[in-house]
């Protein structure tokens, strides 16, 4: 997935034709960067990922992702890796 970035003007500006300005707080991500923590929402049979509800670069967002989606989908089994191990899982099993 690529992402769109769009420079919003006002419509009497002209085109930007120079160099462009990086943007104060970095680039997105680009699709060949590595994003090593990924949050998966699994089918009510637990057999399939059904969602992929974040993916970070950093540890700690990755887990903030986890805990809020075992309170978003209490009933799924939630999953979080990093890379193709996974580090945590919620069952998911409701009383």
């Amino acid at each position: 997935m690529g992402w769109n970035i769009h420079k919003l003007r006002p419509p009497d500006e002209p085109p930007d034709q120079t160099q462009r300005t990086p943007p104060p707080y970095g680039e997105f991500q680009g699709e060949t960067e590595d994003l090593p923590y990924k949050v998966e929402v699994w089918d009510e049979n637990g057999k399939v990922v059904e969602l992929v509800v974040a993916v970070s670069v950093s540890p700690a967002i990755g887990y903030a992702a986890y805990f809020a989606a075992t309170r978003e989908y209490p009933g799924r089994t939630i999953t979080l890796r990093h890379k193709s191990a996974v580090i945590s899982r919620w069952a998911g099993k409701t009383h």
